[in-house]
């Protein structure tokens, strides 16, 4: 096909998708006569576009709740992100992880110049450098993984190792309420290491994350200090999760009214 004709070749993968819940790269390349290198290219960019995940082969439907919709930052995301800055201490060297969640936390950090923050993620990075009186910045550096826009790799887990920190902050796909955290993304050893070299691991999360169906385990609850969410968590779920010897933290949303 020419180029002039991708759009309608990728309209026609989603059709199929919409439809088959999936597709292979091998198929799709067959039944719209191209190579299965452009049919790469097309699940990547539709991938980007926040319309599928790739997987081994093909690509599956992204999950309802996952699509990329241009709407404002959720009440739960905004409240988790106020409590998580209030356990920053002064001087504090933390890391914070790419995702959603998290990058909420940045506006937060306004006027904290007296922090150190480590990132793997350009998102992260932009929103601290439009703060004013910025915390330091360091990058991880590594290997650019388009698919969940942030540096993974061994130079990242390399640079990680060289420093100590007080605190990570990760967010997380999905809360299992027997493993830990779960992430559609494969890339799960850089979360990892960033939990290995900090005193304490918080998580940042919103209820409505448990008991998805993900089958990546990236953290177990063992390596978890600290799970902050919102006030829609059961109170079963909460109790099973302090368990596990994890902190949870219930973040409310709406703040208490001032005397």
């Amino acid at each position: 096909m020419s180029k002039r004709l991708t759009p309608q070749r990728r309209h026609q993968i989603l059709d199929q998708l919409a439809r088959d819940g999936e597709v292979s790269v091998e198929a799709l390349a067959r039944e719209l006569a191209t190579s299965e290198v452009t049919i790469r290219k097309d699940l990547a960019f539709l991938e980007k576009s926040g319309l599928l995940l790739r997987r081994y082969g093909g690509a599956v439907a992204m999950p309802r709740e996952l699509l990329v919709h241009d709407e404002p930052v959720s009440a739960a995301k905004q409240a988790i992100a106020r409590l998580a800055a209030s356990r920053i201490r002064a001087h504090q060297r933390i890391i914070i992880d790419s995702g959603t969640t998290t990058v909420v936390l940045i506006p937060e950090l306004k006027g904290r110049d007296d922090l150190i923050v480590m990132t793997n993620s350009l998102s992260v990075a932009n929103a601290i450098r439009e703060l004013e009186n910025e915390p330091v910045l360091l990058m991880t550096g590594g290997t650019w993984d388009p698919h969940s826009d942030s540096f993974q790799g061994q130079v990242a887990e390399q640079v990680l190792r060289s420093y100590d920190f007080d605190q990570v902050f990760l967010g997380a796909d999905g809360l299992d309420l027997e493993r830990g955290t779960t992430t559609f993304n494969e890339l799960i050893g850089l979360s990892r290491v960033m939990a290995e070299v900090s005193r304490e691991v918080v998580v940042m999360a919103e209820s409505h994350k448990l008991g998805r169906r993900i089958p990546n385990l990236e953290l177990a609850w063992s390596s978890i200090s600290t799970l902050i969410t919102d006030d829609a968590l059961p109170d079963a779920a909460r109790d099973q999760i302090r368990a596990h010897g994890v902190e949870v933290l219930i973040a409310p949303l709406i703040e208490p009214a001032t005397a």
